[in-house]
């Protein structure tokens, strides 16, 4: 069975900067990719960065130069760094596991993301 333990999340000033992690109870590389989403009140939930088994990166246009995925495979460990930080990005931050073929993805608890004066 596979954990995903995220943390990193509050609250910071618009403008500010977080660091999101995710820490996983198996071999990082045994997935097709792993990423980040997030979902604000009332939204569905959408990706905002993902990186691939091979090192592929791709990010919704809004974080765009702002946000930045990596991985540490030794710690089996993926973060997002997340930089000028606006209101808009404020949402509960999911990190999730793409099991391909295994249609059924794994998802964190969750961590909340408020962008607030």
């Amino acid at each position: 069975q596979v954990h995903l333990v995220e943390s990193g999340g509050g609250l910071v000033q618009p403008g500010g900067s977080l660091n999101l992690s995710c820490s996983v109870s198996h071999n990082i590389f045994a997935f097709n990719a792993m990423g980040w989403y997030r979902q604000a009140p009332g939204k569905e939930r959408g990706l905002v960065a993902r990186i691939t088994r091979i090192g592929a990166i791709e990010y919704v246009d809004s974080v765009k130069g702002r946000f930045t995925i990596s991985r540490d495979a030794a710690k089996n460990t993926i973060y997002l760094q997340m930089t000028t930080l606006k209101p808009e990005d404020s949402a509960v931050y999911y990190c999730n596991v793409d099991r391909w073929p295994n249609p059924t993805p794994l998802w964190g608890q969750g961590t909340l993301v408020t962008v607030s004066s």
